[in-house]
């Protein structure tokens, strides 16, 4: 038995090893004190936390769930155990936890922001902005709880309020680095981009190791106009640099050339989402005798697109709140023999620094982002010859580029797209230009060619639509944009986000041209823009990001519509719209032009993505060294 006196000692000494790093030396104390107080609630939990940093994940599970039961009013235990059931796929048990760990203990603001967390995990989002509101009120200097607050808000769609929430974090201390992460996240969502992009600087200045805050700034230099090709590749090789070269090989595959080979696809976005509205229609084609398919879904939300798509795959996992170390436990468990990125430096959470550690021998990077990733170990990436010309747009990727297709891109219209209208102006109306994309694309290099379209069409009208107009602020700093480009105000109508797909779409009745933006095109909103009859007006950039409208048009046949520059772009735009008669014949035919083109030729483009998986396949194993190869008995 250690005397009262010595044991706090010794306790102290263990708690001065664990966070010097020597957790042997702790661990062992920590062991010798609890054979005298085998009881303790904190000695458990020490232990716990000591096991989660060396990832024994069940261990530490189990020993914060006896630290919990000895102290159930303990919520800093309560909150490290809900965070181990998450991780171990039981979030609701970890949910049981908080909620019982509240009725004890209701004056814990760290309860009940963990309570909102787990309840965000399941997609609960309202629920969890109430345990979001009764923790800020519990603790009004609740840095942590302001910043998951702004996060959930912004899931919500409620960017501007997430913005006050990371505000009030900042204004109750400036050096809260978390908060203006989540400030930038949140300007870059309400249009402010360079305010976005200073902000993401000085976060990475505190936290310069933050892969994914650097990942969101790569996103959002994208958006920039003043930015050179070579100065984005730069920045994204020293992403790639800061997260690292995983292995050139893996051991323990079977490299057979020709055999069936296990597929796996990881992304935020297998629901309800653009991104899979080009995936489903090529994995419906993928042969199941040649291709097993294991999806892998990252995002709390799931709906009936994923239940098709679930229903193609042989496994389906869905990683939400998991960190990077469970996720790639599980994806080296399944040993996928190629595994596609659909996300690139977008996404709820960027997953990319687990690519670079090489989690099969194949990887491949195709849909979600425009550009390089940087990571040395991403090994190609899927497009096509008009959105990277080849020559220059091999010299600034880091993976080797597969051009497997004429388009990149196979677009599967919503089965509750509306008919399509005549134009308005067919039938005597002003003509209305209009674009769909999302505002953090628009610049005011762009709002400056809209102007000069507008006074090249006298009566024209302008119609942009984009998340957040409805909020105050995001309009009027906007207009105020707008107003400044020299568009008229009184020839121009923002509308704000519609409640679903058919709706949006049907709002393309009210407008004869569609816009493109530049230097950062539309993909999703230039194929409903044609797929709802209207034509598209695009400017061919210097890189893929601005050459995925160019793409895009020539499949459909209307190369005729894609600008080379500014005024290229006015003039298209205005020769359109001085022709009401001829849009109403774009708009009767432009359907079934679609219908027949390479753009919706899904067992051509199927068979063509699955014969550039077959060729990645190969190509690797003829570079990999003999002594890589397994003999399968």
């Amino acid at each position: 038995m250690i005397p009262s006196a010595k044991f706090q000692q010794l306790l102290q000494e263990a708690v001065a090893h664990h966070q010097g790093g020597r957790l042997a030396r702790a661990e062992a104390i920590y062991r010798q004190l609890l054979v005298t107080a085998p009881r303790s609630a904190q000695i458990t939990d020490l232990l716990g936390q000591l096991a989660t940093q060396q990832g024994r994940t069940a261990e530490a599970l189990r020993l914060f769930h006896q630290a919990w039961q000895l102290d159930e009013r303990a919520a800093p235990v309560a909150v490290r155990l809900a965070s181990a059931l998450i991780s171990a796929e039981r979030t609701p048990d970890a949910e049981k936890v908080l909620r019982r760990v509240t009725q004890k203990n209701p004056q814990s603001a760290d309860a009940w922001n963990a309570l909102a967390y787990t309840l965000k995990v399941q997609g609960r989002l309202t629920e969890a902005v109430e345990c979001h509101e009764r923790a800020v009120k519990l603790n009004p200097n609740f840095l942590e709880g302001w910043y998951h607050y702004g996060l959930t808000l912004a899931s919500l769609g409620k960017n501007f309020q997430g913005l006050h929430c990371h505000e009030r974090a900042l204004a109750i201390n400036p050096r809260y680095a978390r908060a203006r992460f989540g400030r930038a996240q949140a300007l870059h969502k309400v249009y402010r981009l360079e305010e976005a992009i200073a902000d993401y600087d000085a976060f990475l200045k505190a936290e310069p190791n933050h892969h994914e805050a650097r990942s969101y700034r790569l996103f959002a230099l994208q958006n920039l106009d003043c930015i050179s090709r070579e100065q984005l590749f730069a920045e994204h090789c020293a992403y790639g640099r800061a997260v690292g070269a995983g292995p050139a090989t893996l051991p323990g595959y079977d490299l057979s050339p020709d055999r069936r080979l296990r597929v796996a696809i990881l992304s935020p976005d297998l629901r309800t989402h653009s991104c899979a509205y080009f995936l489903e229609p090529l994995l419906r084609q993928l042969d199941p005798g040649q291709f097993e398919l294991y999806l892998y879904h990252d995002h709390f939300s799931e709906d009936d697109v994923s239940a098709r798509l679930r229903g193609l795959a042989a496994v389906w996992r869905n990683f939400v709140g998991q960190p990077h170390a469970a996720v790639e436990r599980a994806i080296r468990a399944d040993q996928p023999d190629l595994l596609i990125d659909l996300t690139g430096h977008i996404g709820m959470t960027v997953r990319l620094p687990l690519f670079a550690r090489r989690l099969a021998p194949v990887q491949i990077t195709y849909l979600g982002y425009p550009d390089t990733t940087g990571v040395a170990a991403m090994d190609y990436r899927f497009t096509d010859a008009i959105a990277d010309p080849p020559g220059e747009g091999d010299r600034l990727h880091t993976e080797k580029l597969v051009r497997f297709a004429p388009t990149a891109w196979c677009y599967q219209p919503p089965a509750d797209a509306p008919e399509i209208a005549p134009p308005p102006c067919a039938t005597g109306a002003d003509v209305t230009f209009g674009c769909f994309s999302s505002p953090t694309k628009f610049t005011d290099t762009l709002f400056g060619a809209w102007a000069r379209i507008l006074a090249s069409a006298p009566g024209s009208r302008l119609l942009l639509k984009g998340r957040d107009f409805n909020e105050d602020a995001v309009r009027e700093h906007m207009l105020a944009r707008l107003a400044r480009a020299g568009v008229p105000m009184d020839r121009l109508e923002l509308l704000p986000r519609t409640a679903g797909t058919a709706e949006h779409l049907a709002l393309y009745n009210h407008v004869d041209v569609a816009l493109d933006t530049f230097p950062y095109a539309g993909t999703t909103t230039t194929c409903e823009a044609l797929w709802m009859g209207r034509p598209v007006v695009t400017l061919r950039g210097d890189r893929h990001a601005g050459r995925v409208g160019a793409s895009l048009l020539t499949a459909a046949g209307h190369p005729e519509w894609i600008a080379t520059n500014v005024d290229d772009y006015v003039r298209i735009a205005a020769g359109l719209a001085s022709e009401p008669a001829k849009l109403a014949v774009t708009a009767a035919s432009l359907r079934e032009q679609m219908r027949g083109s390479a753009l919706m030729d899904e067992a051509g483009q199927g068979r063509r993505f699955a014969a550039a998986l077959r060729r990645c396949w190969q190509e690797r194993v003829a570079a990999m060294p003999a002594t890589a190869i397994v003999d399968v008995v």
